[in-house]
């Protein structure tokens, strides 16, 4: 089989499937597994007088035994390809999670606060339902690239080697790529290289977004929303997905108890919103990934 026709089969497989906890509650995830390799990475080597250059040799360590893994696991032949890209692409997983925040703020503030915290980093303890809904959008729209996008499009040019390279990437920069005291060193490495993967997808992700809704006279407007963001990458998803469901998206939220001033996102958009526009984000994220499934199918017909 092609890199495309594996593709399209490990899309149509995770879309369908999801996560088997059957399987997780008895053996680890592999993305449990890279955490693992992060964190003994961290343990060991984040220390001394020079975290830049350690955190540039653990980075580069953990990469090299991505390829070498991808390409070992890859002589196995098509199955087994099928089966690791199914599980490191998390389409049903991610419109399962932001969906259930909707469920919850259908129920209560209290019950949506403790589910948005499982996929948001910021505080919840005292956000009211706008605050909630556009967490849970934000977070839709991210990870669509990080979780969705960018694996295929890896994949894609790379197979199980260049998938592997960037979910070991993207690990790293969620687990040490922070400009916290322990880890502006240490972590800028796979955080820099996080941000070179995510360069293209982020941008594809945004595209996808904009051709599902027929809004591409958007286009300058989100380019120049994306620019407010603090992420490189993050901004061009997020600000399509707000022009897409016309509402405003980011804006002041709370870490660690510290307030943080952030600009809003299509900043004229509707902010008094609930479980209905986070509806609608779960349903632009199925049909992007519609989309994405028939330009790599389109891709296998022509023989890649």
């Amino acid at each position: 089989m092609t890199t495309g026709a594996v593709l399209v089969v490990a899309m149509l497989l995770d879309a369908g499937l999801g996560e088997p906890r059957w399987l997780w509650d008895r053996l680890p995830h592999p993305a449990v597994l890279m955490g693992r390799a992060v964190d003994l990475a961290d343990s060991r080597l984040n220390g001394g007088p020079s975290r830049r250059l350690a955190g540039v040799a653990a980075m580069a360590g953990l990469g090299f035994a991505a390829l070498a893994l991808g390409a070992i696991l890859g002589t196995a032949g098509w199955p087994l390809e099928i089966v690791l890209a199914a599980v490191l692409i998390s389409q049903r997983s991610l419109v399962d999670h932001v969906g259930a925040v909707a469920d919850a703020l259908r129920l209560s503030l209290g019950d949506a606060r403790l589910v948005v915290a499982r996929i948001v980093g910021r505080d919840t303890a005292a956000m009211d339902g706008p605050g909630i809904s556009r967490a849970a959008i934000e977070s839709a729209a991210e990870n669509l690239s990080d979780a969705v996008i960018a694996p295929a499009f890896w994949f894609l040019l790379g197979g199980l080697p260049g998938l592997l390279l960037y979910k070991i990437t993207n690990t790293a920069d969620s687990m040490i790529g922070y400009r916290t005291e322990r880890y502006r060193e240490f972590g800028w490495a796979a955080a820099r290289f996080d941000d070179l993967l995510n360069l293209i997808p982020a941008r594809l992700t945004a595209l996808l977004i904009l051709a599902v809704h027929g809004c591409w006279r958007d286009l300058p407007d989100i380019s120049r929303d994306a620019g407010l963001h603090r992420s490189p990458n993050a901004g061009w998803p997020e600000a399509a997905m707000a022009r897409a469901l016309g509402v405003a998206l980011s804006g002041p939220r709370s870490y660690d108890g510290v307030l943080r001033d952030y600009p809003f996102v299509n900043a004229t958009g509707d902010r008094d919103i609930g479980a209905a526009a986070i509806d609608a984000a779960c349903a632009t994220l199925w049909r992007s990934w519609a989309a994405a499934l028939g330009a790599v199918l389109a891709l296998w017909l022509l023989g890649a």
